[in-house]
C-alpha cells in the first residue's frame, strides 16, 4: 500500500471561489429576511459613510454592516451596548470566510432601553454641572435679532415667524437643520455653534436669542436632541437659549440644558418677544402719567412762587431806608464843608502868626553858627591830615633804601607767575588745536562720503542746463539746448540732438517772458541740490 491512495473518487471538486459563492447562495435563500436581537458592540464608521457594529449576545456574535444610503434614513442611530433588533438578511463575506447580516432597519429592543439609556445620559451630564440653573442665562426683554434652529419646510418655522409678527415684528435668522434622523444631533450642534461664532456687525446678524425648535414625535424621533452634542452646545451658548422641542409632555436633555425650556414652538416665539401693542398701550400710559405728573408739579411750583412774592417786601419799602440816609446826608453836607473850611482857616491862621521876620533872622543865625563850626571842624582835621604827611615824606632815606628790596620781590613773584601761565597758556593752545584738527579732520571724512564727487568717479555725470540749473529729466530738455555735463575730472559742454528714448514728445521749456526795456531782469537765485 503506497503512501497516497490514488484510487478515483465521486465527490465533486470545488475551486474555493465557487465554493465560497455556493455557501453564499445557501446562506441567503435560507435566511433572505431575518430580525436579529442583541446588543450593538464595536461600533465604527470610517470614511466611506458604511456603518460596521457588532451584535451578540451572551453564547455568539454576529458581525453587521449597513450600507451608507440605508444609514442616512434611519430616525434611530445604535449606541453600542444598546439592545436593538436589526432587520436584513445574512450574507458571506468571502474575503474572510465568515457570515455577516446587511442591516436595512434597526430599532431599539423596547422603549425600556432607550429610557434607560437616556436616563444614564441625564446623570451623566447632570453630574458635569451642565443642568445647574446658576449658570443659566436670563433671556433679554426685547431683542433685536432672534436666530432659530429648525427645519425650513415645516410647519414650526411658520408658526413661529406668524406669532413673532403678531406681537413685535423683528429680524429672524433661520439656521436649517434635519429635525429627526442620524444627523440631526451633529446638526443641530454646529447651528448653535454657528449662530454663537457669528460678529457683532457682520454680513449675516448675530441673534440676541436662539429658538431650538421641533414639533412634537415619538422617542425615537426626538432622540437627536437627547444627543450629547447638542446638551454641551446649549450649555456653552453664549446667547441665551430657548428649548421648544415636541410638545409640553415632551422632555429632551436639551430643555434641561437650556436657558428657558417652552412647552411648544408658539410659546418659545411668545417668551422671546413681548406684545408690541400692550407696551404701545404701558408707554401711552406712562407718557399721560409723566405729563400729569410734571402739570402738578409746575402747579405746585407756580403756587409756592406767588405765595412768596406776597411775603417779599415792596420796592418802596425797600429802597425808604436808603432814601432817608441819602437825604440827610444832602442835608448835612453842606455844613460840613462850612464847618471844614473854618477849621483850616483857623489852622493856617494860628502858623501865620508862629512865623515873623524876626523868628526868621534868628533861625538864620542859629544855622550860620552850626555852619561855621563845621567848618572850623573840617580845617582842623585837614591840618592834623597835612601834618601826618608831611612827617612821614620826612623820611625818604628809610623810603629809598627799603624800594629796591621790595621792587626786586615783586619782579621774582610776578616772573614765576607770568611763567607759570605761559606754560599753562601754551598746554591750552595745543590742546584746543588739538581739538580742532581732529575736528576739521572728521567733517572732512564727512564731506568726502556725501560728497558728489565719489559718485562722478564711479562713472557718473551731473547734467545742467544752460541757467546751470540740474536737470533731473530728460523730457525737461529739448531739442538743441546747451547743456553742462560735469564728470569726476572736469566739466563739458554740449547741445541736446534728439528725443527721450520714451518715444513721447519732449517737453519744451516754456519761453522766458522778457523784461520791459527799462527794467534789469533779476538774476535768479541758485537752486540748492542733494549733492551741494
Amino acid at each position: 500500500m503506497t503512501m497516497f491512495d490514488e484510487s478515483p473518487s465521486n465527490a465533486a471538486e470545488f475551486t474555493v471561489s465557487e465554493l465560497s459563492g455556493a455557501v453564499r447562495r445557501t446562506v441567503e435563500d435560507a435566511f433572505g429576511h431575518v430580525r436579529v436581537r442583541g446588543e450593538v458592540g464595536r461600533l465604527s464608521r470610517p470614511g466611506s459613510g458604511h456603518l460596521y457594529f457588532d451584535l451578540k449576545d451572551d453564547k455568539a456574535v454576529l458581525s453587521a454592516v449597513a450600507w451608507k444610503g440605508v444609514v442616512s434614513g434611519w430616525q434611530f442611530f445604535p449606541e453600542q451596548g444598546l439592545e436593538v433588533i436589526a432587520t436584513g438578511k445574512l450574507t458571506t463575506f468571502p474575503g474572510q470566510s465568515r457570515y455577516q447580516i446587511i442591516v436595512e432597519k434597526i430599532e431599539p429592543a423596547g422603549a425600556g432601553a432607550l429610557m434607560a439609556l437616556l436616563e444614564a445620559r441625564r446623570k451623566q451630564l447632570a453630574g458635569e454641572g451642565l443642568f445647574d440653573e446658576a449658570r443659566k442665562q436670563l433671556l433679554p426683554y426685547m431683542p433685536r435679532v432672534i436666530g432659530v434652529v429648525t427645519s425650513p419646510t415645516g410647519a414650526v418655522i411658520r408658526d413661529i415667524l406668524h406669532r413673532i409678527s403678531d406681537r413685535f415684528p423683528l429680524h429672524v435668522v433661520v439656521w436649517p437643520v434635519r429635525v429627526q434622523g442620524e444627523s440631526c444631533g451633529m446638526e443641530v450642534a454646529n447651528a448653535i455653534n454657528g449662530f454663537n461664532s457669528l460678529l457683532k456687525g457682520g454680513a449675516i446678524a448675530r441673534p440676541d436669542l436662539i429658538i431650538v425648535a421641533r414639533g412634537g414625535g415619538s422617542l425615537e424621533d426626538l432622540w437627536g436632541f437627547n444627543d450629547e452634542a447638542v446638551v454641551r452646545a446649549a450649555a456653552a451658548s453664549d446667547i441665551p437659549l430657548i428649548s421648544a422641542v415636541g410638545h409640553e409632555t415632551d422632555w429632551t436633555l436639551i430643555d434641561h440644558a437650556a436657558d428657558r425650556r417652552a412647552p411648544t414652538p408658539t410659546g418659545a416665539a411668545e417668551m422671546a418677544v413681548p406684545v408690541k401693542a400692550e407696551l404701545e398701550a404701558m408707554l401711552a400710559n406712562l407718557s399721560a402719567r409723566l405729563k400729569g405728573a410734571q402739570s402738578r408739579v409746575l402747579s405746585r411750583k407756580s403756587d409756592g412762587l406767588r405765595a412768596l412774592t406776597r411775603a417779599l417786601p415792596t420796592l418802596d419799602s425797600l429802597l425808604a431806608l436808603p432814601r432817608q440816609r441819602l437825604d440827610r446826608s444832602g442835608d448835612l453836607l453842606g455844613k460840613a464843608l462850612a464847618h471844614n473850611t473854618a477849621n483850616c482857616r483857623r489852622r493856617y491862621e494860628r502858623q501865620a502868626s508862629r512865623i515873623s521876620p524876626l523868628t526868621l533872622i534868628a533861625a538864620i543865625r542859629e544855622k550860620r553858627l552850626g555852619l561855621n563850626d563845621r567848618i572850623g571842624r573840617c580845617r582842623n582835621a585837614a591840618d592834623r591830615a597835612q601834618e601826618r604827611r608831611r612827617s612821614r615824606l620826612d623820611r625818604p632815606s628809610a623810603l629809598l633804601a627799603a624800594l629796591p628790596r621790595r621792587l626786586e620781590t615783586g619782579m621774582e613773584r610776578e616772573t614765576r607767575r607770568l611763567a607759570d601761565q605761559g606754560r599753562r597758556a601754551d598746554a591750552a593752545v595745543d590742546r584746543i588745536l588739538a581739538d580742532r584738527r581732529r575736528a576739521v579732520a572728521q567733517h572732512t571724512r564727512m564731506l568726502a562720503s556725501l560728497s558728489h564727487r565719489n559718485v562722478l568717479a564711479r562713472g557718473f555725470a551731473l547734467v545742467r542746463d544752460d541757467a546751470g540749473e540740474l536737470v533731473a529729466s530728460a523730457t525737461s530738455l529739448g531739442t538743441g539746448q546747451a547743456v553742462n555735463i560735469e564728470f569726476a575730472d572736469g566739466n563739458v559742454s554740449a547741445v541736446t540732438a534728439g528725443t527721450a528714448s520714451t518715444g513721447r514728445a519732449q517737453a519744451k521749456k516754456p519761453a522766458r517772458e522778457k523784461p520791459a526795456s527799462d527794467e534789469v531782469p533779476a538774476k535768479p537765485a541758485p537752486q540748492g541740490s542733494l549733492f551741494d
